[in-house]
């Protein structure tokens, strides 16, 4: 169930905020885990019980954890992280490590594998992330193990933000686990809404109008794309993951504010940045974090010297494009993004600093390159749109509606418009405001409503409606 489906807006939602709403302060965390177990098993009934059981390991093996002391506490934190990392490399990775295995062994005159392949459960990713930051947490003594098992419960299968993110901290909401009425206001609700719509208009509105396009020229055999044609289709990708998972992002933090949940912001305009360093500070800012502080950091982070530094960074990213997908084209991502990463430390910040605004354009290139490394079915796909890109040869466009140039030209006013600081802070400001004056709210609420309403058409009218990181 994603949220921009017509089971979601009409019905699951709808009826989990009556009855959250209605419920006393002492029931309200029983709606909410009740509404997410049952979010869960809609989609993911085969898991759901493999998920509950591992909720339970983790809580009373954190609990035996906080009570050790000495290399007892270190073998419950290392039983907990293997538990959790085996049952994410078991379910996401497995088919991947058997293809390549069978493929080896295939090359060498032997008989391929063959075997069942293994479904891999929705949220795995996120769900994995949370309960290794909850152990770490814990052990490093930056907060207390919750005492009640439903408020863990709720922590890891909080609905909204358990499918795709972001990725929430344990230290960040675990006070407001116990204890949000501060946040359950009338201000916070309604900054909550315009936020939710707010995304399902990124969503609906302009993630799927280019995502149509996107997949029909990524469908294309490598011989009918010319470089436009590749450039465009790169581009409609580029910004429907911008605005679908953006999107996403949005509604989550949406729901969780409508609920007394303050969770972290995940995207800053990732397509102003000026470097790709300063892409990933606002792109994914979770998952970002969440590298730096749990594997870069502990790799010795930037205290090492220059060669080792670079490893680090290069190994960091290439287990995030492992993670997001288990394929040679997401390692070839986060490999590619590594690059980058450390060019910019060796003489790239320095050339930006000379082109100043400019250097948004060159940045930006390069992350479409690296979207079509993500985009693509294999990587030798990938590598195939790539050269059609830099020698597909010049030819005329074929048709594409006024929608989807109106989208498009939309997606890159709004992708790009807070280049300018006075509009970024505004924007800023808007989202992140805690009390409303009345002309502010009254805006609010009739942007609210129009969006809606068209998003709600839109939805109605169409039929595709994917999305992108439901699968990681």
């Amino acid at each position: 169930m994603v949220f921009s489906s017509t089971l979601f807006l009409f019905y699951f939602f709808p009826a989990f905020l009556l009855l959250y709403y209605l419920a006393p302060i002492r029931l309200k965390n029983f709606v909410a885990l009740t509404a997410s177990l049952l979010f869960y098993a809609w989609g993911g009934i085969n898991f759901l019980a493999l998920f509950l059981a591992s909720v339970v390991l983790n809580f009373f093996i954190i609990r035996l954890m906080d009570a050790s002391q000495g290399y007892k506490k270190r073998i419950y934190l290392i039983l907990s992280i293997i538990l959790n990392v085996a049952m994410l490399f078991y379910f996401k990775y497995a088919n991947f490590f058997l293809e390549n295995f069978s493929a080896v062994k295939a090359s060498f005159g032997g008989g391929a594998l063959t075997w069942e392949k293994v479904v891999l459960p929705i949220g795995i990713s996120f769900f994995t992330f949370e309960k290794l930051t909850y152990s770490i947490d814990v052990y490093r003594g930056v907060n207390k193990p919750l005492r009640s098992f439903w408020d863990f419960m709720l922590y890891i299968m909080l609905f909204p933000k358990m499918i795709a993110g972001p990725i929430v901290r344990f230290h960040e909401i675990a006070d407001q686990l116990t204890h949000r009425a501060a946040f359950e206001t009338i201000d916070h609700k309604l900054a909550g809404l315009f936020r939710f719509v707010i995304g399902l208009s990124k969503k609906v509105l302009i993630a799927n109008v280019l995502g149509q396009e996107a997949d029909r020229i990524f469908g294309l055999a490598p011989a009918e794309l010319s470089a436009p044609l590749a450039w465009l289709g790169a581009l409609a990708y580029t910004f429907q993951i911008y605005f679908d998972f953006s999107g996403y992002s949005d509604m989550a933090i949406g729901i969780g504010r409508m609920i007394g949940f303050q969770f972290p912001e995940n995207f800053n305009n990732p397509y102003i940045s000026r470097s790709i360093t300063e892409f990933w500070q606002r792109w994914h800012i979770t998952l970002g974090r969440w590298m730096r502080d749990y594997l870069y950091i502990p790799l010795g982070g930037n205290r090492v010297k220059p060669s080792r530094l670079y490893v680090n960074l290069w190994t960091v990213f290439i287990l995030s494009g492992f993670w997001h997908g288990a394929a040679w084209n997401f390692i070839a991502w986060g490999a590619f993004h590594g690059l980058f990463l450390i060019l910019d430390r060796l003489f790239l910040l320095n050339l930006y600093k000379r082109l100043g605004v400019l250097s948004i354009l060159p940045t930006f290139l390069i992350t479409v390159v690296g979207w079509v490394l993500f985009r693509a079915e294999s990587l030798g796909e990938a590598l195939a749109y790539v050269r059609r890109m830099f020698g597909g040869g010049l030819a005329d466009l074929p048709h594409f509606t006024n929608e989807f140039w109106v989208t498009l030209a939309l997606a890159t006013l709004f992708a790009f418009m807070a280049a300018l600081p006075r509009v970024e802070r505004w924007e800023l400001g808007t989202l992140a405001a805690d009390k409303l004056a009345l002309p502010r709210a009254v805006g609010m609420s009739l942007a609210t409503a129009i969006l809606l309403i068209l998003s709600v058409s839109y939805i109605i009218g169409s039929s595709f409606n994917p999305f992108i990181y439901f699968r990681f």
